[in-house]
């Protein structure tokens, strides 16, 4: 950690979830579980979607594609914080650092566009029902998909070229147990207000942008609800959309609260609190909160494990 200020900084310290050994070893297996139970639960989701055809619908299609981005997700952060909680604080060198940074944005991007996508379907769904099949066939869903993919790529490598451009020439110690942005600008030496624009204005695009098209998704799907003749009508339509209501609630609550603020963030134990919820949490609960109450999913697992 005692690296000369006319030297670049060759590896930044993680210091985890916590420092205390104690703590350390106990963290170590409930998060080591919840990696493994959130790998099981949306590879389930996957091979459900690919193996049946009953589930062979745009809004599966889209669960099974935030499956794939949950596991990427995890994977990316995950061992990061299991070495940390295992090992103490970690030495993960600069190139390493900004390759985890590249991941994590493209992620982050890609799961607000899919959900972004996956209110735009249940607005299709509730609000034009007649003309489902054909916005929703299966081209138009793999190029909104794709577009979220493509899209957070984008941004990723504008952001993940700003920042591992800067200056670090001093204290590398990074307060969270993954590379993220507001660390990584508080330890820059060189001047960070275009990083600082670049970072606020992809949040404001990315963030704030799919938060407004899902706002106004669900607005319209709450008129289209109202104005339904019955009661059982109305409470089939709210329940296709609770679990991703739901979802999207967690995941924004946590993310706005961090990257629609990219100057120097104090609280840094609140931080990582958020971290958790958007990286493990999240990705764990997505496929029960969607499948919960879903009967076409609960069949497709029946008939998988022989049952029907």
């Amino acid at each position: 950690m005692e690296v000369a200020n006319s030297t670049r900084v060759q590896y930044f310290v993680l210091l985890g979830l916590s420092t205390r050994p104690g703590v350390r070893a106990s963290l170590f297996f409930v998060f080591l579980t919840l990696y493994l139970l959130t790998l099981l639960e949306n590879a389930l989701i996957i091979y459900l979607v690919s193996t049946h055809s009953e589930l062979r619908k745009p809004m599966y299609f889209f669960l099974a594609n935030l499956s794939c981005l949950e596991m990427s997700y995890v994977s990316v952060t995950m061992p990061t914080l299991l070495l940390g909680l295992w090992a103490g604080p970690y030495h993960i060198p600069f190139t390493a650092c900004m390759t985890q940074l590249f991941f994590f944005i493209i992620l982050v991007g890609t799961e607000c566009l899919l959900l972004a996508s996956m209110a735009y379907d249940r607005y299709v769904a509730i609000c034009r029902p007649l003309h489902y099949p054909l916005l929703m066939r299966p081209q138009v869903c793999m190029a909104l998909a794709t577009a979220s993919w493509l899209g957070a790529l984008v941004v990723s490598v504008a952001k993940t070229t700003c920042i591992a451009s800067l200056s670090y020439c001093g204290p590398n110690i990074i307060n969270q147990f993954f590379c993220d942005v507001s660390p990584l600008l508080n330890l820059s030496r060189t001047h960070v207000a275009l990083t600082e624009l670049v970072d606020f204005i992809s949040a404001i695009v990315i963030l704030c942008g799919t938060l407004l098209l899902t706002l106004a998704s669900y607005m319209a799907i709450g008129r289209a609800v109202l104005r339904m003749p019955s009661a059982a009508a109305r409470r089939k339509a709210f329940s296709t959309c609770a679990s991703h209501l739901v979802v999207v609630g967690i995941f924004y609550s946590a993310t706005l609260f961090i990257y629609c603020r990219p100057s120097r963030i104090k609280s840094m134990d609140l931080n990582k609190m958020l971290s958790v919820i958007y990286t493990v949490a999240t990705p764990m609960c997505n496929p029960i909160i969607y499948c919960l109450r879903n009967k076409e999913v609960h069949d497709a697992v029946r008939k998988t494990l022989g049952w029907s």
